[in-house]
């Protein structure tokens, strides 16, 4: 194999080679790393992150970025959490609610994830603002909004504890006998979720116009595609998943605030950006996501597994994140 087929395997695996060669060096470190039983925990502790990730990557292959992911996150698992607490619980959000069936709170929290992804959607296609402003408006009035609904009475602000068994269990529960090789039902749910994702980037019109929109909006447009459509059906469906996320990790921790979510849109795009999706837009795949999710995950982990300070993890986090657009630009500027 020549030196030039050899340096675009690397390129084209770069994001693998990264993922392998940190958890082989944590591994080095401290070899209790390596057990199943960590790397369940691993996959457990990221797969809301991943389903949020695979959410924020549809708008960033559009060309667009959304801020409001975070705020919808904690929105949704307010919501969720305020419906599915114990009857006989001291401090419930709703006193006089009747036991509902789990899956009705949970839908009600996808629902509003779609209720803001059709929002901002709409504003970006309508009025052709662009995404970060748009996402950056809704961000603020949806957390404003989530702030009223948890400082009502009976509850005025305290943490929504209390949560019916049912709802945690899809959060925290396994499959198969307990030991170290049962599989949490949340990881199951997030693979679903990322090979629906898969069939909707690679085997649906949909993916196909979002593609061609992040790689030239007005090439889309000459050729016949609806944008504005397109881009809110975008919106919607990322959401959508930003809502799901946020009712699994209430259902994960057992409770839920209204700083839920702050921050998880930044560790989202940090996620898409280092596996692989252009900043530039039209370009990102399923696998090179999920590859990003676990290499912050493991750096989340296996750093403190291992003892290194919060504060280098997140320097570490920071250079990986400006070499991953570096380089992207630097392979956008050289197939300009």
């Amino acid at each position: 194999m020549n030196t030039k087929k050899l340096g675009s395997l690397f390129t084209q695996n770069a994001i693998y080679i990264v993922l392998i060669v940190l958890v082989l060096g944590i591994a080095v470190s401290d070899p209790r790393f390596l057990s199943v039983d960590i790397l369940r925990d691993i996959l457990l502790q990221n797969s809301t992150r991943a389903i949020i990730a695979l959410g924020a990557a549809f708008v960033l292959i559009t060309g667009g970025v959304d801020l409001s992911a975070g705020r919808v996150v904690g929105l949704t698992a307010v919501i969720s959490a305020s419906m599915l607490q114990i009857t006989d619980y001291p401090r419930r959000f709703f006193p006089d609610m009747p036991h509902l069936p789990v899956w009705l709170p949970i839908l009600f929290g996808v629902v509003a994830g779609i209720v803001v992804g059709l929002i901002n959607g709409w504003i970006v296609a309508k009025f052709s603002v662009p995404p970060f402003i748009a996402t950056l408006g809704t961000m603020v009035i949806v957390y404003g909004a989530n702030s009223i609904y948890f400082d009502m009475k009976p509850n005025e602000s305290q943490p929504i504890a209390g949560l019916r068994q049912d709802f945690t269990n899809i959060g925290t529960g396994f499959i198969g006998p307990n030991g170290p090789y049962s599989i949490p039902y949340i990881v199951i749910i997030a693979i679903v979720v990322a090979l629906i994702v898969w069939v909707v980037f690679n085997k649906t019109r949909l993916g196909k116009n979002m593609y061609a929109i992040g790689g030239n909006s007005q090439a889309a447009t000459v050729s016949g595609i609806n944008v504005g459509r397109n881009l809110i059906y975008i919106y919607a469906i990322a959401g959508a998943l930003y809502g799901l996320g946020g009712v699994l990790e209430a259902a994960r921790t057992g409770g839920a605030t209204n700083n839920y979510g702050n921050m998880y849109e930044l560790d989202a795009i940090a996620a898409c950006v280092v596996g692989g999706v252009s900043t530039a837009g039209g370009i990102g795949t399923v696998p090179g996501i999920l590859a990003g999710v676990l290499i912050f995950g493991v750096i989340n982990y296996g750093l403190t597994f291992i003892g290194v300070s919060p504060y280098w993890q997140l320097i570490i986090k920071g250079l990986i994140i400006v070499a991953a657009v570096g380089f992207d630009i630097r392979k956008y500027l050289a197939k300009k």
